[in-house]
């Protein structure tokens, strides 16, 4: 029996979506615990692509899927989701999806305010998405948040709004100067979503634990990457939530001696999506080659990813982080045709090399990357599925990858499709 956490190891996007979907396939669960509609997982199979923000890319496995404590829902967000699946022929019933009834609920003025912050920071905004993830967070840890239990609760979710928007209201009026919210609409709009998703509500700890004991395997997706998590990212161009391994146990609400392994999802380069430090970017035409043969675009946004060289430091830095079992390298393919290859595999700082990931946003824009410069390959590797047949040099960058990080790899993508996988060996069997 596994229970295997999924993780990104770099700033996300690094293709989580398509391994869940993946290895699926010898799970029974399928368990989001952080994050938001903020994220975007893409998954192609047979030719046709899904993208989902809040429903776990195990669906279309036709696994159980569960939406954890530690996940902040826009339930309009979320019945759009079911809707289209549905119609896409796939089972998302209340038998198919469970959600938290801890887990919060993102409201209208969540939104309104993340947008009113973001205009007001000017040339200083973080990025943010704009659908309300950190002021919903915000007010979990402030204990002024809505959760599930109360969404489905009509007398109680009317008295919370009624006494939350007092307050909303007056900082959006008086500080922000925008529109008040009226109570009543959003209480009967968010009622209906409360009618159609109920019956999906339910205590997930309980649910999990007893499929475990069930001897069930379990699959942890988590959202966003390591370098975007709350306290261990680029703060404060980071997420609203903890995005590392740990934060499973806390956001599906299990302890940490069932969780047997962590894979950490390693782009074969690396990008970033909005602001923030980025030692590796890369402004040349390798860098443009690199977003558009990799479609280098945010699921969720739309916004261009900002792409660079492969970062061994950031890498070593979520290994340790995550505890990490193994890699899975994703876009190799992106990579065929270049003459060479860059490894960073430390950075230049004031005269000296340091191998760790700093925290001084001032320092790490001041680093210069060290290079290790490996030979590339001209063969199309999109139709490869065994490692050995692999071109020399393509072997040899993942050989490499292996050996400065001390971590093996597992799996390596080779094309967006679910059969485009070379699997080495699967941490579920």
């Amino acid at each position: 029996m596994a229970n295997i956490v999924i993780v990104g190891t770099q700033w996300g996007d690094e293709g989580k979506g398509k391994i869940v979907d993946l290895l699926a396939e010898f799970a029974d669960l399928v368990v989001r615990f952080q994050g938001g509609n903020n994220a975007g997982h893409t998954m192609v199979v047979a030719g046709e692509q899904f993208i989902s923000h809040l429903v776990p890319s195990g669906i279309l496995q036709k696994k159980t899927c569960i939406i954890g404590n530690g996940v902040v829902v826009d339930p309009a967000v979320l019945v759009e989701e079911l809707d289209n699946l549905s119609n896409r022929g796939v089972d998302v019933g209340p038998g198919m999806l469970k959600i938290s009834e801890k887990a919060h609920v993102i409201m209208p003025y969540h939104q309104r305010l993340d947008h009113a912050r973001e205009k007001m920071k000017g040339d200083k905004k973080i990025g943010t998405t704009g659908r309300g993830i950190g002021p919903c967070y915000e007010d979990k840890a402030s204990r002024r948040g809505i959760r599930f239990a109360e969404l489905i609760d009509p007398e109680v979710f009317t008295e919370m709004v009624t006494s939350i928007l007092k307050e909303k209201n007056f900082s959006l009026e008086h500080f922000f100067a925008t529109e008040a919210l009226d109570p009543q609409s959003m209480i009967d709009q968010y009622q209906g979503y409360a009618k159609r998703l109920a019956p999906h509500v339910t205590n997930i700890s309980v649910f999990i634990y007893s499929a475990i004991k069930k001897g069930k395997q379990v699959l942890f997706e988590g959202a966003q990457g390591t370098h975007l998590d709350i306290d261990h990212g680029t703060y404060p161009f980071v997420t609203s939530s903890n995005t590392v391994a740990g934060n499973a146990c806390c956001g599906a609400g299990i302890g940490p001696k069932e969780i047997t392994d962590v894979i950490g999802i390693v782009k074969a380069y690396t990008t970033r999506v909005g602001r923030g430090p980025f030692p590796t970017e890369l402004f040349d035409e390798i860098g443009d080659k690199l977003q558009k043969k990799g479609a280098e675009f945010g699921a969720t946004t739309g916004r261009r990813r900002r792409c660079g060289w492969l970062d061994i430091v950031l890498l070593r830095n979520s290994i340790r982080l995550n505890s990490l079992t193994g890699l899975v390298i994703t876009k190799l393919d992106v990579l065929d045709g270049l003459p060479s290859l860059e490894l960073c595999t430390g950075y230049e700082y004031d005269g000296r090399i340091i191998s760790d990931f700093p925290a001084n946003l001032k320092v790490l824009d001041a680093c210069k990357p060290v290079y290790e410069t490996l030979p590339g390959w001209t063969e199309d590797i999109t139709q490869i599925r065994k490692f050995e047949d692999l071109p020399k040099n393509a072997k040899a960058y993942l050989t490499r990858i292996e050996e400065l990080t001390e971590t093996p790899i597992q799996i390596i993508s080779v094309g967006p499709g679910r059969e485009e996988t070379i699997v080495l060996k699967n941490p579920l069997i």
